[in-house]
């Protein structure tokens, strides 16, 4: 392979700068840069030069092949992070033959390449790179430490030992072998059809966290929608108007509850009208409402275009303008119940997430899916009367080949340019 360097940390002026190098070619670039390398593992200040010109002073580290991030040898040089620094030394490297600049992900996608990481790790290392809530870090450091590859090698196994028991029926039925493998056959696929069945349901659960839940503030015209998408957002995300229908479009403002990225809309008011524009942003706020994850209605006691349904709130507004015990009610315009509401929301969206397992994504679910469709269609073959242990065999592969498919073992050529098109170039 090229030998490939780049700017690991990100661009523009800071304290330090990591240029990363890996490759055959990597301790050759650094000596001819430093002059002499430290240990492996083992950091040491050096003296960065080229052309006879002092460049910087860095903090040298270099990795050995197959004990590095990428798999190969590989040196990094934390410099200063001056833009005009960072530029001398990559100009630097791109002088020294057998060097060039690394494409988008193209660090990590040695990294599976040399397997050091699986498919699934690299997901999740991208997951942990644009977290922002503190739910969706741990999800993604769980991804990244290697839990589905864990689970894979565990259904494999499984998987492994009820093929070889339906093939010893079919190589050696004049051996001593087992005369009915069946029973040990047959619960090790329901038992995987199960845990499989289980993952499966979770992905949906672990997509809301990745991605994050939308909560759509509902109710009629000057409820004080906008007010409490302000006391929430701390700013004037939206205009606040005496006069009904000044929202007209769907305003966004995301932030984190309970650890978990949530995006609040504040809609139109929901009311009959007949100005053409008004009800446009009507249709655009009932289209946004249906489809979010929960709905909080502000009520004022007048009915709406829409119902709430399952785990939607239904609050009072304007708090700060009413007396008496009405439930829960809030007001935007002094933060009253906020906080009661936020936890409440906090709550709700938790108890969603709570059946979120190993799998994260909508490629990790069809997967395991399949797998379970290949079982299923064995377990027809070894019940039948006339039981087809070949048909039986066959399917288990599949099942496994799907596994495969899940970690990056096989079939997967066609999802690379997508995944690691959303790395930046250090990475």
């Amino acid at each position: 392979m090229d030998t490939i360097y780049a700017l690991a940390t990100a661009r523009g002026r800071s304290g330090l700068a990591v240029v990363r190098i890996s490759g055959p070619a990597a301790f050759a670039a650094g000596l001819a840069l430093c002059g002499s390398l430290p240990a492996a593992r083992v950091a040491g200040l050096r003296r960065v030069t080229w052309g006879g010109e002092l460049l910087d002073e860095a903090l040298v580290l270099c990795f050995a092949e197959r004990a590095s991030f990428t798999g190969e040898a590989v040196v990094e040089l934390h410099c200063h992070g001056g833009p005009a620094v960072v530029g001398a030394v990559l100009r630097a490297l791109s002088a020294q033959p057998g060097l060039r600049l690394a494409e988008p992900g193209e660090f990590t996608r040695r990294a599976l390449d040399n397997g050091v990481l699986d498919l699934a790790q690299v997901e999740g290392l991208a997951d942990l790179i644009d977290a922002e809530t503190e739910a969706q870090r741990r999800q993604a450091v769980r991804v990244l430490s290697g839990s589905v590859g864990q689970k894979v090698e565990g259904w494999r196994r499984d998987l492994i030992r009820a093929g070889a028991l339906l093939e010893a029926t079919i190589d050696f039925a004049d051996e001593d072998v087992p005369v009915d493998v069946s029973p040990e056959v047959l619960t090790l696929i329901d038992g995987l059809m199960a845990d499989l069945g289980r993952e499966a349901a979770g992905v949906t659960a672990a997509e809301r966290i990745r991605d994050g839940f939308e909560v759509a503030i509902v109710g009629a015209p000057n409820a004080g929608k906008s007010t409490l998408l302000n006391q929430l957002a701390g700013r004037e995300a939206a205009i606040t108007s005496e006069i009904a229908g000044t929202t007209r479009d769907v305003i966004e403002v995301r932030m984190e509850i309970a650890g978990l990225p949530v995006t609040f809309l504040d809609t139109a008011g929901l009311r009959e009208t007949g100005d053409r524009l008004e009800r446009a942003g009507i249709e655009r706020a009932l289209a946004r409402a249906e489809a979010a994850d929960l709905r909080l209605f502000l009520s004022d006691g007048s009915r709406l275009l829409l119902e709430p349904t399952g785990d939607d709130l239904v609050v009072w507004g304007k708090a700060d303008t009413i007396s008496g015990q009405l439930g829960l009610a809030v007001s935007g315009k002094t933060g009253q119940g906020v906080p009661e509401l936020m936890a409440r929301i906090g709550e709700i969206l938790g108890d969603r997430v709570g059946s979120a397992g190993a799998l994260v994504r909508e490629r990790h679910r069809v997967a395991v899916t399949t797998a379970i469709a290949s079982l299923a269609e064995s377990r027809a073959e070894v019940v039948r009367p006339d039981s087809r242990v070949e048909l039986a065999a066959e399917h288990l592969r599949q099942a496994v080949r799907a596994l495969d498919a899940l970690v990056g073992r096989v079939d997967v050529d066609d999802l690379l340019g997508e995944i690691f098109a959303s790395f930046c170039i250090g990475k």
